[in-house]
């Protein structure tokens, strides 16, 4: 047993390892004089833009081939992802996705592509964990007060978030059925005019990434409610988790890779190896923590069962709060 176990390890390193991989199409090697390709569904200058060229560019240095990043962005990412889903299977083509990904498959009635058909999951790479957020004026200081002042004025306060669909989105949702409140959801084109009207106390309150709120409230910009993780952050230890304050809600925005469906399993498991390794270099590893994102190295069937995971989350938070897109 352990004789064959070693064996199987000494294989899989064996084929990591290699700069080409001998395919059954007509003998061809890979990654041959053609570029990768990763597209993101975004418009560029976001996290999974930032996060999909930095672990790319680690990509393009280890297997010696160009990686070029693509931005194919618009209807809720779903151009970008029904671009890749009918691309050749032939590991030239990847697309990064984030949270709506998982979502989609429940909150858009008629998807071009088929979530779990036509797309697989290659490699998890970062996630960026949110706090929840609100102006000082607001007088908030707690999930308490945050309670306390929804119940007395129903669908008074508003939560922002990047747009219909995402994680903010969803997770403002599930804020006002864990807490049994009434708040109304003021979407925004990106996390960016959203946190601009919090700052201006447009908005009640945000669920949003901590990298990008950290400046504001360790400047009394802003106020933090608490941070959406299971445990304190490493990057805000001394911030509450709303865990503590008796509400256990994760959210976050997470980037991944996906591939077209029937793309050979040697190349699925090759870029996942690769992945991991541009996860452990010294240059992601400087950026990720400057970032506030948090590494995620797996394996494929990890990502795999991730992917499941949120899928089930989000179609249970939709269903629940009745929230509906065409």
């Amino acid at each position: 047993m352990q004789r064959r176990h070693f064996l199987q390890a000494s294989t899989a390193a064996a084929l990591t390892s290699t700069t080409t991989l001998g395919l059954a199409q007509g003998g061809a090697a890979w990654p041959d004089a053609k570029p990768i390709r990763i597209v993101v569904p975004f418009t560029p200058g976001g996290t999974t833009d930032m996060v999909a060229r930095l672990i790319g560019n680690e990509l393009g240095k280890q297997l010696g081939q160009s990686v070029i990043v693509e931005n194919k962005p618009g209807a809720g990412t779903t151009i970008g992802v029904d671009y890749v889903a009918k691309q050749s299977a032939d590991g030239y083509t990847f697309v990064c996705v984030a949270n709506s990904f998982t979502a989609n498959k429940t909150l858009v009635k008629n998807l071009p592509y088929d979530t779990t058909k036509d797309l697989q999951p290659v490699a998890l790479m970062g996630l960026s964990e949110h706090v929840l957020a609100t102006h000082p004026s607001s007088g908030l200081k707690n999930l308490a007060d945050l309670k306390k002042a929804a119940l007395a004025k129903p669908d008074t306060l508003t939560y922002a978030s990047f747009g219909n669909g995402t994680s903010a989105h969803l997770s403002g949702a599930l804020l006002c059925q864990m807490m049994g409140v009434e708040m109304v959801h003021v979407p925004y084109k990106g996390q960016g005019p959203a946190l601009t009207d919090l700052l201006g106390s447009q908005v009640s309150v945000m669920f949003g990434n901590w990298s990008e709120f950290r400046g504001h409230i360790e400047s009394g910009k802003l106020v933090a409610l608490g941070m959406a993780t299971s445990q304190r952050s490493r990057f805000a230890p001394n911030v509450p988790t709303l865990a503590e304050q008796g509400m256990v809600l994760e959210s976050n925005s997470w980037q991944g890779l996906l591939a077209p469906a029937g793309t050979p399993d040697a190349i699925i498991q090759r870029i996942n190896a690769e992945v991991n390794k541009a996860l452990a270099s010294p240059k992601v590893i400087e950026v990720f923590a400057k970032s506030g994102v948090v590494s995620k190295a797996g394996s494929v069937a990890q990502f795999t069962g991730f992917v499941g995971s949120e899928m089930a989350k989000y179609a249970d938070i939709i269903r629940r709060a009745n929230i509906t897109m065409g």
